[in-house]
């Protein structure tokens, strides 16, 4: 068995320490790159299913963008459409 003062030496060490930082923030950048990936790869889709059924593309894109998308803004005062409610 492992004594207990040497497996807190080994837990400790710097190295150690830095390599297991390193992985985690690895992992939570590869985790947030890959539900953004993810999302864009959605919108694509729907979109394209939009084209495909004949409904305006921007009114999908629309659905995924913020109430600051200027794009958005523009689509809905050119047709018209309330802003949303908060």
């Amino acid at each position: 068995m492992m004594d207990l003062g040497k497996l807190k030496e080994i837990i400790m060490n710097d190295r150690v320490f830095v390599l297991s930082v390193l992985i985690a923030i690895m992992t939570l950048i590869g985790s947030v790159t890959f539900y953004h990936y993810s999302q864009l790869q959605a919108m694509k889709l729907n979109i394209e299913n939009a084209i495909v059924k004949g409904i305006d593309p921007v009114a999908v894109r629309c659905a995924y963008a913020n109430e600051r998308d200027v794009i958005c803004v523009a689509h809905a005062a050119s047709n018209g459409s309330p802003s949303p409610k908060r």
